[in-house]
């Protein structure tokens, strides 16, 4: 199973700009789909983002559509989230997430298979 570490999360106004990477180790990182969801308090958690293991597809959800942007390295078994135009609503724990070997399901929590411990992102207006 894929262990996951997240980094780069913290605290930003409003417009601004973060970029969080998650390092895979553990398992076989190019032939899982991977993906960003997050967490606000006192409510669910949520898809953000996502990327297919074959062709890097990538699928968002529509509230970061635009301003979000997922890749991998698979050289390097990372995946980055670069987050632009920064929301108070987007604020939250962010999660990177793993999929099951060679699975194309990966869209929602049950697709993922490894979860990392979660970094901070704050928005303030």
């Amino acid at each position: 199973q894929v262990q996951l570490v997240e980094s780069g999360g913290g605290s930003v106004q409003a417009g601004g700009s973060l970029r969080l990477s998650c390092a895979a180790s553990g398992g076989t990182f190019s032939s899982v789909a991977m993906g960003w969801f997050r967490q606000a308090p006192g409510k669910e958690r949520e898809f953000v983002a996502a990327i297919s293991w074959r062709f890097s597809t990538t699928r968002y959800a529509d509230s970061v559509k635009g301003r979000f942007t997922i890749s991998r390295d698979n050289a390097r078994n990372t995946l980055t989230l670069q987050l632009n135009s920064l929301k108070p609503e987007d604020t939250g724990v962010y999660y990177c997430a793993a999929g099951r070997l060679y699975s194309g399901s990966y869209s929602r929590s049950s697709d993922f298979a490894s979860w990392g411990q979660g970094t901070q992102v704050t928005v303030s207006s």
